[in-house]
């Protein structure tokens, strides 16, 4: 499957999503270069270097075929419109993060046309009616700043109503939820802003702050959201505590880059902090939580740490070891009631030096599947189940199931 107006950088397929019945698919480009605007544009325009784009097909009787070109509604150039996007379970709204958008906007619907803040993000609400696309909304952060990055990943609810957007270069010193959007002397920090949908019309609910909110922590890189909407993960894979496990001493900052996941929930429209997530065995830039899932009961969750240490292979081995440099791991942890725990330990079949597995994963609906990304592995088989023991082709990549 390509685009309807390929061209050379454009990076189609930066980003997909696929509704729950497999019908439809939507797919980023977010370097591709038309100035056209809306759903439909003129795709042959080439003037807009890094505007992007996101594409819409659906299959008909086993047949694909493209149903939408969709840009932003201010469409510029290097917007990185497409970088990241979600999709309804229905696939009737399409939610899609411009993180280098630069309007000097806030809340919902905003003024579109101002250019005065670089790199400070939006994101557009789509929605389709029978086979018609239009956008429904623009959003921007309620304290929107230059280099924010507010898209640069989004989460969307199973019904569409409520979306998570991470602004991981936000730069508020405030904590927990609602804190002072005002400050500016944290850079990087990282915030999430939970909004929801009535109707048609969109509403900021909820601004997200780590519990131990410090600079270059880079919380909101990646997020994750239930199926209902109620259970959000959100990354922070520049956290530095060096303590293991659930809800240790947040204060710790002497493991660099180790990473956490938080972990909140919502009651009656109200979000709160549940859990504050480390691996079992903390190390300095393993960057834990850089991949990330839940399952649609929020009640499982997958973090992948990239830079993991260990050499171990399979699962629930020896997690002490420090053999295998940037090689990864995966933590699978389940929730009971309100109370989190880690569940398994995961490791390639066969682990090495900078494989970087668990940069990239996925969990099935129910938690009973998970593919987990090696993109350093270098093994020069192919196909299904091949020869994991050659190391004959650096950086070749491997996908894991389990």
């Amino acid at each position: 499957m390509k685009a309807s107006n390929t061209d050379s950088g454009d990076f189609f397929g930066s980003s997909v999503a696929l509704s729950a019945d497999g019908s439809t698919l939507a797919v980023g480009a977010h370097r591709e270069r038309s100035i056209a605007s809306g759903i439909n544009g003129n795709q042959a325009d080439d003037s807009a270097v890094f505007a992007g784009a996101a594409y819409v097909f659906t299959r008909t009787a086993g047949n694909w075929s493209q149903q939408a070109y969709v840009k932003a509604s201010n469409a510029r150039a290097s917007s990185a419109f497409g970088y990241h996007l979600q999709l309804a379970a229905d696939g009737n709204t399409l939610a899609i993060g411009a993180p280098q958008e630069s309007s000097n906007a806030t809340g919902v619907n905003g003024n579109q046309t101002d250019t005065s803040m670089t790199f400070a993000g939006a994101v557009y609400v789509f929605t389709r009616s029978g086979t018609v696309w239009s956008q429904q909304a623009y959003l921007k952060a309620s304290n929107t700043l230059a280099d924010s990055e507010f898209g640069v990943t989004v989460g969307l609810s199973a019904d569409g109503t409520t979306l998570a957007v991470g602004a991981y270069a936000e730069d508020s010193n405030a904590t927990g939820i609602n804190g002072n959007q005002a400050d500016t002397s944290l850079n990087a920090a990282g915030a999430v802003y939970v909004f929801t949908r009535t109707g048609a019309t969109w509403t900021q609910q909820a601004y997200v702050k780590a519990s131990n909110t410090r600079a270059n922590a880079f919380f909101g890189l990646n997020v994750a959201l239930s199926a209902d909407g109620s259970t959000l993960a959100v990354d922070s894979w520049g956290e530095s505590s060096n303590v293991t496990g659930i809800d240790g001493n947040q204060a710790d900052t002497s493991a660099n880059n180790s990473g956490a996941v938080y972990v909140f929930t919502r009651a009656a429209g109200a979000w709160s902090q549940q859990a504050y997530v480390k691996a079992s065995n903390t190390r300095a830039n393993a960057e834990f939580s850089r991949g990330l899932a839940l399952t649609s009961d929020g009640n499982k969750l997958a973090v992948g740490a990239r830079f993991e240490t260990s050499g171990a292979t399979g699962i629930n081995g020896n997690q002490a070891d420090t053999s295998a440099a940037n090689a990864g791991a995966v933590y699978l942890f389940t929730r009971t009631g309100a109370a989190w725990s880690q569940q398994a330990y995961v490791k390639a079949s066969n682990t090495g030096a900078g494989d970087a597995f668990g940069s990239r994963l996925a969990l099935s609906a129910d938690g009973t599947t998970l593919a987990v990304g090696g993109a350093g592995e270098g093994s020069q088989a192919s196909g299904i189940d091949g020869n994991q023991a050659d190391n004959s082709a650096s950086n070749a990549g491997a996908v894991y199931l389990y």
